[in-house]
């Protein structure tokens, strides 16, 4: 590790970290990582089930929030190198509390995101499954088995090391942008054959507000997030000042093109009011095919979909993991999140503890709720703590432009005031994405009794990262005097 943390004095206090992590990442799987984490189906169906108005907010999504939070990634990953991302970002600009705290939210936010991600590969499987699989499709007990099973086999692979891990996420990619090429086709020939399903005027074009399209924006922007999880492990990246800024390029057009004329090719092939729910995008793809009489093409559809949430989950889990590791190694979490397995290099503690913790959130998911009950209060509890330290990174792309780049540092194109734009406007959409995410949906009875619950929980949330950063604050303390102590006596 490059950089130590501090206690307020001039002695670093830090886990004995032996042996070293591995590079396991190059171009390729770095550029692969960020589409499993960044590009999701799922979101296709949600937007193409608005209507075509969903173009438009594609794109100011992009722009708002995408292109952004790429550059901040971009400039703030080269002048911080290290593992841990933006939990070194937010240390190193504005001290070890938001440090600690942008890492809390942040990987806490990920662990409804697990179970609601596999969710959406168990609904789009049992496609394939023909009848007996349409009979599990209200059954929690499957989507909860799906979930944990999955993510205990994620968990395990990530531990045996990169050079395996990576492969799962590689191959996970797959599922995500493949079947949206496949759509594209299926779409032309839907057109060619019976018209357009949806009218692309310039009224259906046009967004409109009410409280159901508070919530679709804010999701629609969590879509494009993700492309931050490289840099989280930056000492496994080969030459990460060089490769994270090229994979970011690679993907980020990828991106765009795949959300972009995905939605617009499943409008094009479907009526929107079709696409909806869990499984809506297969609900589409099923209707287009039995169509063509093309039903093995919804079963391989079926197997790619789920291939890629598996990959998307695979994904996060290996990326995120690595900021309980940096909190381990700066003693705010229990020195044992610090640990480098002797053999396969990996931070196997980290990894195994948050899989187990991912496993438990699938699990009390389905508590009392039904599928889609299940599903939809994992993706809202999802969006608010995933943004708040979003908030962060903007802001310390803005104060790190206060300071010269050192040697090698890549700066976003245009320099500091393009920087300081950027950072301007990720800041604002990001707050505006975080109010949107509090609005509940149209159909909730108790509106005021929603939202209550939603600021509570994020409360709680923040308040208990507060109280793990105050009680590891302590003990830094504490082993700085003995260092202090034992440098006096012997000096």
């Amino acid at each position: 590790m490059a950089d130590t943390a501090r206690v307020g004095i001039d002695t670093p206090v830090r886990a004995p970290t032996a042996p070293t992590l591995k590079r396991a990442l190059r171009l390729r799987d770095v550029a692969l990582l960020y589409l499993a984490t960044t590009l999701s189906v799922r979101w296709v169906a949600t937007a193409a089930a608005a209507g075509p108005s969903s173009l438009v907010v594609w794109c100011c999504a992009l722009l708002g929030f995408f292109v952004p939070l790429a550059g901040s990634v971009m400039e703030l990953s080269s002048r911080y190198p290290q593992e841990g991302g933006l939990y070194v970002w937010a240390r190193e600009e504005f001290g070890e509390f938001a440090g600690f705290l942008s890492a809390w939210t942040y990987w806490m936010s990920n662990l409804p995101y697990f179970a609601s991600i596999l969710y959406f590969g168990a609904g789009v499987a049992l496609f394939a499954a023909g009848e007996r699989g349409r009979a599990l499709s209200a059954s929690p007990g499957f989507f909860m088995t799906f979930a944990v099973v999955w993510l205990a086999v994620i968990t395990v692979v990530n531990i045996v090391g990169l050079d395996a891990g990576k492969w799962l996420n590689n191959v996970g990619a797959t599922g995500t942008w493949l079947p949206i090429v496949i759509l594209m086709g299926l779409a032309a020939v839907a057109a060619e054959r019976f018209g357009v399903a949806n009218r692309f005027t310039a009224s259906a074009m046009t967004p409109h507000w009410s409280i159901r399209d508070a919530v679709f924006w804010s999701t629609i922007f969590m879509a494009f997030s993700g492309c931050e999880t490289g840099s989280f492990m930056g000492e496994e990246i080969e030459n990460p000042r060089r490769t994270i800024p090229r994979a970011l390029l690679v993907a980020g057009v990828v991106l765009a093109l795949a959300y972009g004329l995905g939605t617009a090719a499943l409008l094009v092939a479907v009526p929107s009011a079709q696409v909806s729910g869990v499984d809506g995008l297969m609900q589409g793809v099923a209707t287009l095919c039995g169509r063509f009489g093309w039903s093995w093409l919804t079963v391989a559809m079926a197997g790619l979909l789920a291939l890629g949430a598996v990959g998307g989950a695979a994904a996060y889990l290996s990326s995120t993991s690595r900021l309980p590791f940096v909190a381990g190694l700066d003693l705010y979490l229990p020195p044992v999140f610090g640990r480098v397995h002797s053999r396969f290099r990996t931070p196997w503690v980290a990894i195994g503890v948050y899989g187990l913790a991912g496993m438990a959130m699938a699990a009390l998911g389905q508590a009392g709720t039904t599928v889609r009950g299940a599903y939809d209060a994992m993706v809202s509890m999802t969006i608010i703590t995933t943004f708040l330290p979003f908030l962060v990174v903007f802001a310390a792309m803005a104060t790190v432009q206060s300071r010269p780049a050192g040697g090698g540092v890549m700066r976003v194109p245009g320099g500091r005031p393009v920087a300081l734009a950027l950072a301007a406007v990720g800041f604002v959409s990001t707050a505006a994405t975080i109010v949107l995410a509090g609005f509940p949906p149209e159909e909730e009875p108790h509106k005021a009794l929603a939202v209550a619950k939603v600021l509570v929980l994020t409360l709680v949330l923040v308040g208990g990262g507060a109280a793990v950063f105050r009680i590891g604050e302590k003990k830094r303390q504490r082993i700085a005097g003995q260092q202090s102590v034992r440098r006096r006596d012997h000096p």
